[in-house]
């Protein structure tokens, strides 16, 4: 990345800025902007997350918003209320309050001197989220969102549940945030009065895992904020922007498929990453393409964006199958609309283990009651390119799963969009699931998985209204697979896996299932994209560019790894993550940062009810004679008919424990 601070506008930081709410509580943010500012206002671009923009972010946020307040806007980074530097206690995820806090920021941001009265919000995750969110409220200066790495739909599409199923992510992303929101502000910007901030926290924002889970179909808690339930209601235009290695691609085909309003589509080849910070590769000059959005919808200066395809993605090449990539070879394509009318949708048949041209009438029914190691080269659900978190080599699972090759690919197929999977099938238990994945098979026997789903099949009908299933009884299932841009090679076989488990990217069914699939009346549709000259003629994006990074010093490198172990004695299979920051000391503070992390995923045999999952986080800061560090632990089991979640907090201080607590919770299962 180019790195530099010569901008057509000198810039100033206000490095603390309070920001009043209507309940007396005062929000904590940096705010970068050109200098003549208040002699010639300009709009300004917002970012409203809880990641603490003292510490945790600040390299980032020295790369992004410099940049932009060197371009001609004023640049705001917001810590979320009870997070960061800023007063009260955040008790989950887009509650109304912090909705309302950010429609009250917009409205501050237009009566300061420096504003124009037009401002836009950026974000990426959570940043991304609360952009649409917040959207969606319609404040009246909000004239257009850069939306990364996020999502429309809060229970289909998010970290906590899949087609009906508890992610794995779930667990691990509640334990970061029981960690994230056990920090306390910093002392050298709220003064004395850190340490009541910090027991407050402490004391009220919770276990957030507990009300996670106890909410497992689609209620009113995943339907608040979702704005898939109201796509009129955002009347700005939307740049969605996401990455195949992402959890969240899926949400970019949407926006442009259901929003009424301008919107743009952007996905590369990169995991929950900035663009312009991309892995896996290529990077792109990400900052001068949002400027492009700002420039055109905030000073209403044609920069030729919005004559460009709506929908640029990264078409991918075939791959062998890695843990983690460097780059990922293929190149970019355009649509002029989503869905596209360039798509032809191919269909093959199930056989016996085949996918064929035509119906395959005399196949027989196949069945599969797959061991609970199925899954162990899932991945993560989300990548965040920080290890070895893709999915591997899909031999070991494709061992445990039915599967259905086609023949040698005669010349190279591109598809475009969701691949859909309909099936006619049969379990032997009232609860259950599949997992369906569309692997490239190489010519080396390696299989590298290219998109996949999972889906309760008790949710068959209804994320609102699931039922249970009849042992035994015949039913119908369309599996709709996450979105993907892939070209699959002549010589290569495309191969459909399907089974019953897929541990631990999902919690394992109550009782283990044998699946049934009759192929005969069975399918699998692909979204076939021909090639076009047009794809030659995309402008190509920048170099990737930021301001000076954040200067800094590595006290205890990071440590990223993932570790499959089977204890042949004791059958037991795990998986180990290490994800650590390591310690780091942020110079223009002199605070010294820690930041480690571990999660654990085990089963014992083919026994369900020994499903484990543990995650514990380490975070601390040092100056002076400040000195404070928390633990969380969080470990969450299983039976037929509960889910059990023990966890713990240790606040420390000069090495004195000043606040313990813990919990010990049982959750009704609910056909999950």
């Amino acid at each position: 990345m180019r790195q530099t601070t010569i901008f057509p506008h000198q810039v100033r930081e206000l490095a603390d800025v309070r920001i009043p709410m209507a309940d007396g509580v005062h929000l904590a943010a940096r705010i970068w902007l050109p200098e003549d500012a208040e002699a010639n206002p300009v709009p300004a671009i917002l970012e409203y997350i809880p990641y603490r923009k003292t510490d945790h972010t600040r390299r980032r946020d020295d790369l992004n918003h410099p940049y932009f307040a060197g371009h001609g806007y004023a640049s705001i980074r917001v810590d979320i209320r009870g997070s960061g530097d800023s007063e009260g206690v955040l008790q989950d995820e887009y509650t109304r309050q912090e909705l309302d806090d950010g429609v009250a920021i917009i409205d501050w941001l237009t009566a300061q001197p420096w504003c124009d009265g037009n401002v836009g919000m950026i974000g990426i995750s959570w940043g991304g989220f609360n952009g649409l969110q917040i959207a969606e409220l319609q404040p009246e200066a909000l004239k257009a969102v850069i939306s990364i790495c996020s999502t429309d739909d809060r229970y289909a599409d998010d970290v906590h549940y899949m087609g009906g199923c508890m992610l794995l992510d779930n667990l691990s992303w509640a334990s970061i945030m029981f960690a994230g929101n056990s920090c306390p502000p910093d002392p050298g910007v709220v003064g004395d009065k850190w340490r009541s901030m910090w027991l407050e926290r402490l004391k009220g924002s919770g276990l957030w895992l507990d009300q996670w889970t106890r909410h497992q179909y689609r209620d009113h808690f995943w339907k608040h904020a979702s704005i898939c339930e109201n796509f009129s209601n955002v009347r700005c235009p939307i740049y969605a922007v996401s990455g195949w290695a992402d959890g969240y691609s899926n949400s970019v085909m949407r926006l442009l498929e259901q929003l009424d309003v301008p919107t743009k589509g952007l996905i590369g080849p990169w995991s929950h990453r900035y663009p312009h910070l991309g892995e896996a590769g290529p990077a792109i000059g990400f900052l001068q393409e949002s400027l492009r959005w700002w420039d055109y919808w905030l000073k209403g200066v044609d920069t030729g964006i919005m004559d460009e395809p709506p929908l640029r993605t990264w078409m991918l090449d075939s791959a062998p199958p890695k843990r983690q990539y460097d780059v990922r070879p293929g190149r970019w394509v355009g649509e002029p609309s989503w869905p596209s009318p360039h798509i032809d949708w191919q269909t093959l048949h199930l056989g016996d283990g085949t996918l064929e041209r035509e119906p395959s009438a005399g196949a027989s029914a196949q069945r599969i009651c797959s061991p609970l190691t199925t899954g162990l080269q899932s991945g993560k659900w989300c990548s965040y390119a920080d290890g070895p978190d893709l999915a591997g080599d899909q031999r070991p699972d494709d061992a445990g799963s039915l599967v259905f090759d086609s023949g040698l690919l005669d010349t190279p197929i591109e598809i475009l969009g969701a691949v859909t999977v309909d099936l006619e099938l049969s379990v032997d238990e009232p609860v259950a699931m599949i997992a369906a994945r569309l692997n490239d098979v190489r010519p080396d026997g390696s299989v590298t998985r290219v998109t996949y789903t999972v889906l309760n099949l008790n949710h068959r009908e209804s994320h609102e209204h699931p039922t249970p299933l009849e042992p035994g009884e015949n039913y119908r299932v369309r599996l709709k697979l996450n979105d993907v841009a892939q070209r699959f090679p002549a010589g290569h076989r495309i191969r459909l896996s399907l089974s019953p488990t897929y541990w631990p990217l999902t919690w394992p069914s109550p009782e283990p299932v044998t699946l049934t699939v009759y192929p005969a009346s069975s399918s699998l549709a692909l979204p076939v994209r021909p090639k076009r000259e047009e794809d030659a003629d995309l402008p190509k994006f920048p170099r990737p560019t930021g301001s000076l990074p954040t200067d800094d010093t590595v006290i205890e490198p990071a440590e990223h790894d993932w570790k499959i172990i089977h204890d042949l004695a004791s059958e037991r299979s795990t998986l180990e993550i290490v994800d650590s920051e390591g310690v780091y000391r942020l110079e223009d503070t002199d605070t010294r940062i820690e930041k480690r992390g571990w999660e654990r995923y085990s089963t014992v045999g083919d026994d369900v009810n020994s499903a484990t999952g543990e995650a514990e986080w380490t975070l601390g800061f040092k100056r002076g004679d400040w000195d404070v560090q928390t633990q969380t632990h969080t470990r969450m089991t299983a039976d037929e008919s509960n889910f059990y979640i023990q966890a713990w907090l240790d606040a420390r201080e000069g090495g004195e424990s000043v606040y313990y607590d813990e919990w010990d919770i049982t959750v009704p299962r609910e056909q999950v």
